[in-house]
């Protein structure tokens, strides 16, 4: 197996290449689309064809965005967790799938980006269901683990024979540092997916946003100590800002 790591619009983009195909660890951002394409086809000098699967981790624009169109250019199967529900559902759903985009936006005016198209569809019709600890579709050397909080579908992938494991937006790394990600919507679950990484013991953490980091490096109980024991969400967000407006005008 060779990982690539491409540069996406605002996360890493990681293809997995195998002698039967290639894998895309995560569905990426919709403005994507071109780079993974035109890397399978003139750096690696393979058929659009060869990419066989994709994992959609969770519904974020950096990680599902531009898994429908790759599908419908390639051919590949998307595959997710076997949450029942859609995650963007509901009334609510669709203002949160708008304010995550518009949240993907400023991240990229951060980054320096150009304004791109993001727009993607809020349902995910993925062709596979990924339970805890099965392997992928194709891809045996890649086992499925479900790693909630940040929302209630997040998944993370190892890869068995090097002890690679992809935890998506389980960290990202802020002034140096490892921390929870924003959102977190389920903190109980958030903590018992970090104190999981004790069980599995990866070699390597890859992450969405940084570089692959040593499992051994890093100081995974005070991660957890400082991990939010509060849903940190949007709306709870809004909420403080208007608290705190408010108590400047009284």
């Amino acid at each position: 197996m060779i990982l690539h790591k491409l540069d996406g619009y605002i996360q890493a983009i990681y293809l997995a290449e195998h002698d039967n195909g290639l894998l895309l660890l995560d569905g990426c951002a919709r403005p994507d689309v071109d780079t993974v394409c035109e890397f399978i086809a003139t750096t690696l000098n393979r058929p659009l064809s060869d990419l066989k699967l994709i994992v959609v981790t969770h519904m974020h624009p950096d990680h599902a965005g531009a898994a429908h169109k790759l599908r419908s250019i390639t051919g590949a199967k998307i595959a997710a967790s076997n949450n029942p529900s859609q995650w963007y559902r509901g009334i609510d759903g669709f203002f949160m799938h708008l304010t995550d985009m518009y949240l993907a936006r400023w991240v990229a005016a951060r980054k320096g980006k150009k304004k791109r198209y993001l727009w993607y569809s809020r349902t995910l019709k993925a062709d596979y269901f990924l339970a805890d600890q099965h392997t992928l579709p194709e891809f045996e050397q890649w086992q499925v683990f479900h790693t909630p909080g940040h929302t209630d579908r997040d998944i993370s992938l190892l890869h068995k024979p090097s002890k690679r494991l992809y935890i998506a937006d389980l960290l990202v790394k802020v002034k140096n540092q490892l921390v929870a990600p924003y959102p977190v919507f389920y903190p109980k679950l958030y903590r018992g997916s970090l104190a999981r990484l004790n069980d599995i013991q990866p070699k390597t953490l890859i992450l969405a946003h940084q570089n692959e980091v040593e499992f051994s490096a890093i100081n995974l109980p005070a991660i957890i100590d400082d991990a939010p024991t509060k849903p940190m969400t949007h709306w709870r967000s809004v909420k403080t800002k208007f608290k705190q407006a408010l108590s400047k005008t009284n």
